[in-house]
C-alpha cells in the first residue's frame, strides 16, 4: 500500500442496513458512531483499473373590467397538445448552444496533458464512490452528474495530487448539491463522509476555488438533462392517442375529468426510461466518454435501451433521428462506449451504479441481458 496520507476509507454496501463498519485503512484505532458515513478506498492501488421562463403567452393579464371573456367555441373538436414535445426541440437547441461552449466543456484528454498523479481508474472509483454518496444522502440525479462536471473541468485546468482528488469531489459535491437540493447536507457532513480525512476549512477552500473556475455560471447540461428530453419522443405518444379516441366519445366537460384521472394511472417512469438512466450514469464511470457531447450520450444511452428491450426493431426511426438531430451512424462510437460498459457491469470492481439500479424501485434494470453484438445494419441511416 502506498503512503499513509494517501489512503482512504472503504465501506462495504452490503452492510448497509447495518451500522456501517469502517475499513481501518489507516492503522488508526476506529473509533465508534451512531452516525453513518460513507468512505472511498485506496486510490493509489487502482491505477490498473480500465476507463471504461416562462415564454410569452401573449395573453394580455391586465384587461380592463369591462372587458368581455371570450368564450371557448365548444364547436371545434379539441385536439391535445403534448407540451413536453412541442418545446422539447426548442429547448434542445437552447441546451445544445450551452453544451458546446468552451468553458463548460472538459478537455477529453485532460489526464495526458494537465494530470501527473491521478488517472483514469482513480477517477472511476471516485465517480463511483460519488454515487454511493449520493444515494446515503438521498441527492437527486442531477446533482451527482453536475458533481462530475465539476470535476472534470477542475481537472482540466488544475494539476491535482491524488491525495486531494477525493477532496475535490466532495468539494463538488457540496457546489452541486446547493444548487440542485431543497436541503442541502452542510459541510460538516462532508466532511464526515470522507472519515474526517479533511477538515473543514480544506473543503471551504476548494469550493472557493471551484467557484473561481466556474465564473459563477454553476448550471450545465448533461447526459441526464438530454435524456429528459429524448425519452418522450422514445417513448411515444401511447397516452394522446388514448385521450383522442376519449375526446372523440365524450363531450368536451367529460374528457377534461378523465384526463386528470388517467394522468394519475399513468406510471411516472418506465422500464425504458430507468435503464436509459442506468446507461448514462454508466458512462460517468468511463473518462473516454468525455470526448462524446452529452447530449450524443444520451442518445446513444436511449439507442441501447431500445435495442436491449426490443432487439429485433431498429432502434432509431425517423422520429428519433429528427427529434434528437442524430443519425445512426453519428452515434456509433458513444453507443459501442456505452454498450461495452454495460457487458462489462457485472465483472467492473464499481458497483455502486450497479447495485442502485438493480433494486426494485427501478425495475431491476441493471439485470437486464443485453446481446454482445449490435447489428451493423441498425448503425445504416433511416430512410426519409
Amino acid at each position: 500500500m502506498e503512503a499513509q496520507g494517501n489512503c482512504i476509507h472503504v465501506i462495504n454496501r452490503a452492510s448497509r442496513k447495518r451500522h456501517f463498519p469502517i475499513a481501518n485503512l489507516h492503522g488508526l484505532k476506529q473509533t465508534s458512531s451512531t452516525k453513518k458515513r460513507v468512505v472511498l478506498s485506496d486510490l493509489t492501488n487502482s491505477a490498473t483499473v480500465c476507463s471504461i421562463r416562462s415564454s410569452d403567452t401573449g395573453i394580455d393579464l391586465n384587461r380592463t373590467k369591462n372587458q368581455e371573456c371570450v368564450k371557448p367555441d365548444v364547436s371545434v373538436p379539441f385536439e391535445p397538445v403534448n407540451y413536453k414535445l412541442l418545446h422539447a426541440p426548442l429547448i434542445y437547441q437552447h441546451l445544445h448552444s450551452l453544451e458546446i461552449g468552451e468553458k463548460r466543456r472538459p478537455l477529453p484528454d485532460y489526464m495526458k496533458q494537465i494530470q501527473k498523479d491521478i488517472t483514469p481508474g482513480m477517477r472511476e472509483i471516485l465517480v463511483d464512490w460519488l454515487v454511493e454518496v449520493a444515494e446515503e444522502y438521498k441527492l437527486v440525479s442531477d446533482t451527482l452528474f453536475l458533481t462530475v462536471s465539476y470535476i472534470d473541468r477542475f481537472l482540466s485546468s488544475h494539476c491535482l495530487s491524488r491525495n486531494k482528488l477525493q477532496l475535490l469531489g466532495v468539494s463538488s459535491m457540496l457546489v452541486a448539491s446547493k444548487f440542485e437540493e431543497v436541503s442541502p447536507p452542510q459541510v460538516e457532513d462532508y466532511c464526515y463522509v470522507t472519515d474526517n480525512t479533511y477538515t473543514k476549512e480544506e473543503v471551504v477552500q476548494m469550493e472557493k476555488d471551484l467557484g473561481k473556475l466556474l465564473e459563477h455560471e454553476p448550471s450545465n447540461p448533461t447526459p441526464k438533462t438530454f435524456v429528459r428530453i429524448f425519452i418522450r419522443a422514445a417513448q411515444g405518444d401511447t397516452m394522446v392517442c388514448l385521450l383522442k379516441y376519449i375526446r372523440s366519445i365524450y363531450n368536451n366537460f367529460v374528457w377534461f375529468v378523465i384526463d386528470v384521472r388517467i394522468s394519475k394511472m399513468q406510471p411516472s417512469c418506465t422500464m425504458l426510461e430507468f435503464l436509459s438512466w442506468f446507461l448514462v450514469e454508466l458512462s460517468l464511470l468511463d473518462y473516454g466518454c468525455l470526448k462524446f457531447l452529452p447530449s450524443m450520450v444520451a442518445a446513444s444511452a436511449i439507442f441501447i435501451a431500445r435495442f436491449t428491450i426490443q432487439r429485433e426493431k431498429h432502434p432509431w426511426d425517423l422520429k428519433m433521428k429528427r427529434y434528437t438531430g442524430y443519425k445512426p451512424c453519428e452515434l456509433k462510437d458513444c453507443v459501442l462506449a456505452i454498450h461495452d460498459l454495460q457487458l462489462r457491469i457485472t465483472s467492473s470492481s464499481s458497483h455502486a451504479i450497479r447495485e442502485k439500479y438493480s433494486q426494485q424501485k427501478f425495475k431491476c434494470v441493471a439485470v437486464l441481458f443485453s446481446p454482445s453484438i449490435i447489428p451493423a445494419s441498425y448503425f445504416e441511416d433511416v430512410d426519409e
